[in-house]
C-alpha cells in the first residue's frame, strides 16, 4: 500500500493482515464502509481519495503529488493552481461514462495502468502529470523529487509504464541538484532566453549559491521561505562575502518568479550586459555616462 489514505481494496486489507471475518465485522460495525466494488473506506478517509475511487479510478497527477506532499514527502514541489481533483480512470472503466463532478481526468502515455491503490504512486502520478502540466512545471516537480527522495530518473521511469519520447526529452532537462521549484523554473527560463547557467556554483568553502549566470549569483526563495533571524542573518552574511569576491547577488521570491517574471528577466539582462558598470543618465535609458 502506497500510503494510508483510509481507502483500501479488499486485497490490500488482506495484505495488512485482515481476515475475511475481520472485514465482515468491521463492515457490520460501520468502521469500514463499501464505496465501490472491491473498495472500502475507513472513518476519516481522505475525501479526494474517496471521490476518485467512487468515480472509478485513483487519485493521480497533481492531486496525488499533493497527497504525498502532505504524507511523508513535504519537500515535493507542486505548482500553484490545478485545483480540480485529478483522477486516473481504471483501464477497466475506460469505456464507461465518466461521472460528473469537479474532476480532471488524467492518463499517462501508453496503455492505461490498472488501479490497485486509491492514490497513485509518485512515479505513476508524474506519468499522468506529464500530459497535464506545462513542461517547466513538470520538470520542477521532478527536480524536487530527485533532490528530496534520493530516487533516480531510472527509478521513476521503471514504475511509470510507457515513457514517451516527449517525456524522455523533459527528463533530459531535469537537474537533481535543484533545491526548490522556483530555482528550477528560473534555470529553465534563463536557458530558454539564451543564458549560460551554472547550478549550485561554489561561493567559497562548502557554501553554494542557487544559480550563476556570468558574474550574477541568483538565490531563489521558495513559497515557505525561512523567516527565522538566524537564517536571515546568514543570507546577509553570504551576500557580503560574495560582494567581497566581486559577485553580484540577486534574491528572488516565489512571487517574483511565478508572477513577476517579465520584470525579473529585464533586470537580469540589465545586470549581465557588458556595459553594466557604466552609469546611465536619469530618464534616458539610451544615454550613458562614461
Amino acid at each position: 500500500m502506497t500510503s494510508d489514505c483510509g481507502v483500501y481494496t479488499l486485497s490490500e486489507l488482506t495484505t495488512m493482515g485482515w481476515t475475511t471475518d475481520d472485514i465482515k465485522r468491521a463492515r457490520r460495525a460501520e468502521t469500514l464502509t463499501p464505496i465501490a466494488h472491491g473498495w472500502v473506506r475507513a472513518a476519516g478517509a481522505d475525501s479526494q481519495a474517496v471521490a476518485a475511487v467512487t468515480a472509478g479510478g485513483a487519485l493521480s497527477c497533481v492531486s496525488a503529488l499533493r497527497f504525498h506532499q502532505a504524507h511523508g514527502h513535504p519537500d515535493i514541489w507542486t505548482p500553484p493552481g490545478h485545483g480540480d481533483t485529478h483522477v486516473r480512470l481504471s483501464k477497466y472503466r475506460k469505456s464507461t461514462p465518466r461521472p460528473s463532478g469537479p474532476f480532471r481526468w488524467c492518463q499517462g502515455y501508453g496503455q492505461p495502468l490498472p488501479v490497485t491503490t486509491a492514490v497513485d504512486t509518485i512515479p505513476v502520478a508524474i506519468g499522468c502529470a506529464a500530459r497535464c502540466l506545462a513542461a517547466e512545471e513538470w520538470i520542477a516537480v521532478v527536480d524536487s523529487i530527485l533532490y528530496t527522495t534520493g530516487w533516480t530518473i531510472p527509478d521513476l521511469q521503471a514504475e511509470m509504464g510507457r515513457v514517451a519520447r516527449s517525456v524522455s526529452a523533459m527528463f533530459d532537462r531535469c537537474d537533481a541538484r535543484s533545491q526548490s521549484g522556483t530555482e528550477s523554473i528560473v534555470r529553465l527560463r534563463l536557458i530558454a532566453n539564451g543564458f549560460d547557467v551554472e547550478v549550485q556554483p561554489s561561493i567559497g568553502g562548502r557554501e553554494h549559491a542557487d544559480l550563476r549566470t556570468g558574474s550574477l549569483l541568483i538565490e531563489c526563495d521558495g513559497e515557505s521561505y525561512h523567516s527565522d533571524r538566524a537564517a536571515f542573518g546568514n543570507d546577509r552574511r553570504r551576500d557580503r562575502m560574495t560582494m567581497l569576491d566581486r559577485w553580484m547577488t540577486m534574491r528572488l521570491t516565489y512571487d517574483d518568479v511565478l508572477y513577476g517574471w517579465d520584470d525579473v528577466l529585464e533586470e537580469i539582462r540589465a545586470l549581465t550586459r557588458p556595459d553594466r558598470h557604466r552609469i546611465r543618465r536619469r530618464n534616458d535609458p539610451r544615454r550613458i555616462i562614461e
